[in-house]
């Protein structure tokens, strides 16, 4: 970044490192030992709205890519598509190495721009759910926890006490203005 860059406020493009997603599984088992908060065994690519053959061809080849488990697509209220991925609750590894695939696949096949956020789903024993969200463009991380979906309330209290748990396992988004909502996201 030169003079002129930081006289005019522009800032140095966050380059996404989908390598992060490896890191999941062991903020997963730091949730569970000090939260009891355990995954539910989905996970979620969001992305803007694609359509027609060349989708229709990259959404085959991702689930050659996953054994032949075809992800879910699903859209939301704001035009936005949802990859599903769904592994065993206890096969952690295996749901990020599958989300991976489906962001490395997207992100080659020039959608790379659309991506927006990428999920995992976790559960407490009492029952509240639990997002780790994955910011794409940023190549960061931030918890989300909903309360109520339909009155759009989410717990803060718990967001934090989670940043505070995993910070040492996850690159988590220090703009507590991004952690935007994602309300309706699969498994959580």
């Amino acid at each position: 970044m030169g003079f002129w860059d930081t006289i005019f406020g522009r800032s140095k493009r966050v380059e996404p490192n989908l390598d992060a997603l490896f890191a999941l599984p062991t903020a997963a088992l730091t949730l569970e030992a000090s939260a009891q908060m355990h995954p539910t065994g989905v996970g979620a690519v969001c992305f803007r709205q694609a359509e027609g053959g060349p989708f229709a061809r990259l959404k085959a080849e991702i689930t050659e890519l996953l054994d032949g488990a075809e992800p879910e697509e699903s859209r939301d209220e704001f035009g936005y598509t949802w990859l599903v991925v769904k592994r065993a609750p206890d096969d952690m590894a295996a749901l990020c190495t599958d989300l991976h695939a489906v962001n490395s696949s997207l992100e080659a096949a020039g959608f790379g721009p659309s991506l927006l956020c990428t999920t995992i789903g976790l559960r407490s024993d009492d029952a509240r759910g639990l997002a780790l969200v994955y910011l794409y463009k940023r190549g960061t991380f931030y918890p989300f926890a909903p309360v109520d979906s339909r009155a759009q309330r989410r717990d803060n209290a718990l967001e934090l006490q989670v940043r505070a748990l995993v910070s040492g396992d996850l690159t988590i988004e220090s703009d507590v203005s991004r952690w935007f909502p994602v309300w309706g996201a699969p498994g959580v």
